[in-house]
C-alpha cells in the first residue's frame, strides 16, 4: 500500500508560486482536478509516486516537505508563543500544529515578525542604556542577529554540503594529504606552487593576537606560533578554502536567508570551517573509523588531528546519501548559558529565543572540566536521547593570555546509543536512569521541576500565598 503524506498546504503554496491553475497542475501529474483539490486541503493523501511526478514539474524543496520541518516550525512557534507578551491568550498545541502543517507561509511570517520585535526590543534597551550613559549610538544590533541567520542555513541544508565534500577530496588528491603527519607541509608547499601563497609561522609580538593573517597583495599567510599543530593544519586549510572554493562560497552564501553582508561573510567563514575539517577528516576514512572506534572523539581527535570540537562538528557531518553517520545533535555553550552553536539532525530541539534546560548535562560538565559526562535525557515529548557533554578550552598565548572555556554536547536518540562507546555498562532502558528535560521552562510542561524559572506557556500562574510547592510555580492541591 502506497504510503500518503499530508502535504496539501505545501502543494498548493508551491502551486500559486509558480503561477499554476489547479486544473493544469492536475492535468500535468494525470489525476482529476478535483482530486488534486481533496490533496490541497489535505482530504486526501499525497503518495511517494505523485510527490515523484510533481518535483518533475515543479522546483520542489524535499527538504522542506520533510515532517521535521513542521516540527520544527511548531516547536519554534510555540517557543515565540511562551512570550510573555502572549500570556492572555488561550492557546492549545494541537492548534499551533494545525496551523504550521495547512499554513506554513503564515509561520513563517509570525516568526520573522516576532525576531523583529524582539531584536528592535533589545535595540530599544541598549539605545536607552547608551542614551542615559551619555555615550555615542554607533554600532546599534541590527534587526537580525546574523549568527541566527547562518544557523538556519546550516540546519536547513542539514549540516552537509557535498560540493565542499567535492573539494575537499580533490585537494587531497592534489596536494597529497596521504599522511597526517606531513599534512601542514603538503599543504603549504600546495599554497605555494598553485597560488604564489607562503606560509610563515610567526611570533605572537608580530601577529597581534591574531591567529591567521593572510595579505592576498604580498601573497603571504602568517599562522600564529600559539597555534598547536592540529589548529594550525585547521587555519591553514581553512584559508586554502577561502582561496579555493570562492565559487561554491559565493553561491552557498547567495542563499535569500541571508539578508546582510555580514551574514554571508559569517556564512563563508562557517563554510570554510566546514571545508577545513573535511579536509583534515576526509569523509570515508572519517566515517569508517567513527564506526570502528564506535564514535570515541577523543580517540578520533587524535587520530586526524583535530579537537574535541572540530570531531564532534565533523560527526554532525555524516549525512551523504546511503553512507549515513549517527544522527547526532550538537551545542556549544558557555557557563552563563549562551548557545553559540547548534545543530540538530536527531529531532532534538533547541531553544531558539529563550534559555535552555538547567538539568542537560551539557551545563555539569563545567563541575568536571575536561571528563565526559553522559546521560539519558527525555523530552516532554517523551523521545528519550542519549548524550555526552564535555568542556573545552581555547588556547592562549602566554601566560597573560585568558583562558575561554566553553561546554560540548553530543547527542543522538537512544536507538542509536550502542553505537557509542560511551554506552558501554550502561542500562539504556531503566526508567531510573533518564533525566527529565525541555528545551526550556516556557516550552517544558513538567510542572513538577524544581529548578523551573518560569512558569510554562500551556499553563497560567497561579499564586497560592499559603502554599510552597517544590518550585514557585508548581500547583498544588488544595
Amino acid at each position: 500500500m502506497p504510503v500518503e503524506l499530508a502535504l496539501g498546504a505545501k502543494v498548493r503554496a508551491l502551486r500559486r508560486s509558480q503561477r499554476i491553475t489547479q486544473a493544469e497542475l492536475a492535468r500535468r501529474l494525470g489525476i482529476s482536478a478535483s482530486y488534486l483539490n481533496l490533496i490541497e486541503h489535505n482530504r486526501r493523501g499525497f503518495t511517494a509516486d505523485l510527490l515523484v511526478r510533481l518535483a518533475k514539474i515543479l522546483p520542489v524543496d524535499l527538504k522542506a516537505m520533510s515532517p521535521d520541518n513542521d516540527d520544527r516550525a511548531v516547536a519554534e512557534l510555540l517557543e515565540v508563543l511562551g512570550d510573555p507578551l502572549f500570556e492572555s491568550f488561550d492557546l492549545v498545541a494541537a492548534e499551533m500544529r494545525e496551523l504550521a502543517t495547512t499554513h506554513p507561509g503564515a509561520v513563517q511570517a509570525i516568526l520573522r515578525l516576532y525576531e523583529a520585535y524582539r531584536e528592535a526590543r533589545d535595540s530599544a534597551g541598549s539605545l536607552a542604556a547608551k542614551l542615559s550613559d551619555g555615550d555615542a549610538l554607533e554600532g546599534m544590533p541590527q534587526a537580525r542577529f546574523p549568527t541566527e541567520e547562518v544557523s538556519d542555513l546550516l540546519q536547513r541544508h542539514l549540516n552537509y554540503f557535498p560540493e565542499l565534500e567535492a573539494g575537499a577530496e580533490a585537494l587531497s588528491r592534489d596536494a597529497h594529504l596521504d599522511d597526517a603527519d606531513t599534512t601542514f607541509a603538503n599543504l603549504a608547499t600546495y599554497l605555494q606552487r598553485t597560488h604564489g601563497v607562503a606560509v610563515r609561522v610567526q611570533k605572537t609580538s608580530v601577529m597581534d593576537s591574531a591567529l591567521r593573517r593572510y595579505d592576498p597583495d604580498k601573497g603571504e599567510l602568517w599562522l600564529s606560533e600559539v597555534l598547536r599543530r592540529g589548529s594550525r593544519n585547521f587555519q591553514l586549510a581553512h584559508q586554502v578554502g577561502l582561496i579555493t572554493q570562492r565559487a561554491v562560497l559565493d553561491k552557498i552564501a547567495s542563499d535569500p536567508l541571508l539578508a546582510t553582508d555580514e551574514s554571508r561573510a559569517l556564512c563563508r567563514v562557517a563554510l570554510a570551517n566546514y571545508f577545513a575539517s573535511a579536509v583534515l577528516m576526509p569523509y570515508e576514512s572519517f566515517l569508517r573509523a567513527a564506526r570502528l572506534e564506535r564514535y570515541d572523539v577523543e580517540l578520533l581527535g587524535h587520530r586526524f588531528r583535530a579537537s574535541v570540537e572540530q570531531t564532534c562538528h565533523r560527526l554532525t557531518t555524516l549525512r551523504r546519501p546511503g553512507a549515513e553517520g549517527v544522527p547526532f545533535h550538537m551545542m556549544r555553550i558557555d557557563i552563563a548559558g549562551n548557545i553559540s552553536k547548534r545543530f540538530s539532525a536527531s529531532g532534538m530541539r533547541f531553544a531558539r529565543f529563550s534559555g535552555a534546560c538547567p538539568r542537560w548535562n551539557v551545563f555539569e560538565a563545567f563541575l568536571t572540566p575536561g571528563m565526559i559526562r553522559t546521560q539519558l535525557s527525555q523530552m516532554p515529548d517523551g523521545k528519550v536521547y542519549f548524550e555526552i557533554a564535555s568542556t573545552v578550552r581555547k588556547q592562549g598565548g602566554g601566560f597573560r593570555a585568558p583562558r575561554t572555556q566553553y561546554a560540548i554536547a553530543l547527542g543522538c536518540e537512544v536507538a542509536y546509543a550502542r553505537d557509542l562507546v560511551y554506552a558501554d555498562g550502561l542500562d539504556l532502558t531503566s526508567r531510573d536512569a533518564i533525566v527529565p528535560v525541555g528545551p526550556s521552562c516556557r516550552l517544558c510542561e513538567r510542572m513538577d521541576c524544581e529548578q523551573r524559572a518560569f512558569p510554562p506557556l500551556l499553563h497560567p500562574l497561579q499564586v497560592n500565598e499559603q502554599l510552597r510547592g517544590v518550585s514557585f510555580y508548581a500547583p498544588i492541591k488544595t
